[in-house]
């Protein structure tokens, strides 16, 4: 499952390496992913700005008529959680509950400021799936980041980042934004061993929230694993086919 983009990334850090790559182009693809990334992340969610409506408020600061104050802001603080979540993955930062709340309190810091960085205080019902009482969290998030780095720590980056994903969507850990935090954890990760973000784009949302639910039920990542490589390879395509061309 993981050859090719295993082989795909070798390929992309030996072009790194070469340093063959203008920066310009870089940076391109750069705010290309920031842009998607924000997008279908916060559509998942029910944000109803377009693809094109996000470049435009990310890219320029301007508004778009006849669209809340709310997607506006969702947009503006995902950018910046990323731009933070770009700082730790090149410094190599030990993932730590610190840094999942500090990301959670960017996503959610001009919606629900309140609430921005602090486990839930009450019990919630996701669909059918019943997560911890509130009272059990804090156990369950240190015993989360135990595991990643203990029992998981000897499984491939992909395998180790969709127990950390599936279990952190379990967990539930804070009243809302927990979808968004969990795929900007998921992808500090994954960047931090040399990989693109992972894009999982709306349309995948139904695929998205079967693998979540398979995961409640069984424990075993494997379908949410099987989407996440496949986008993986689509993300790597693209950087290697932009800069491909670019050599």
């Amino acid at each position: 499952m993981f050859a090719k983009i295993d082989e795909m990334r070798e390929q992309l850090q030996a072009i790194r390496q070469k340093n063959q790559i203008h920066p310009d182009t870089e940076n391109s693809i750069r705010e290309k992913f920031i842009v998607d990334w924000t997008y279908h992340s916060n559509a998942i969610e029910g944000n109803s700005l377009s693809l094109m409506e996000t470049r435009v408020v990310l890219e320029s600061g301007m508004t778009v008529g006849g669209k809340s104050l709310k997607d506006h802001l969702e947009a503006v603080d995902h950018k910046e959680a990323i731009l933070y979540l770009e700082e730790l993955a090149q410094k190599e930062e030990r993932l730590s509950e610190m840094h999942v709340k500090h990301l959670h309190a960017i996503v959610l810091g001009r919606i629900r400021p309140a609430d921005a960085g602090r486990y839930r205080s009450v019990p919630v019902t996701v669909g059918d799936h019943i997560p911890p009482q509130p009272w059990e969290v804090p156990i369950q998030m240190e015993q989360l980041i135990q595991q990643y780095y203990d029992q998981w720590s000897t499984l491939h980056p992909f395998e180790q980042a969709a127990y950390l994903h599936c279990d952190f969507v379990r967990i539930h850990p804070f009243i809302d934004g927990n979808g968004r935090t969990a795929r900007l954890i998921t992808n500090l990760e994954l960047m931090k061993q040399g990989y693109p973000p992972v894009i999982l784009p709306v349309e995948e949302r139904v695929s998205y929230y079967e693998a979540l639910q398979k995961y409640d039920d069984t424990r075993n990542p494997a379908d949410f694993l099987v989407l996440i490589t496949r986008l993986a390879e689509k993300s790597l395509s693209f950087y290697l086919s932009v800069f491909n061309k670019g050599v």
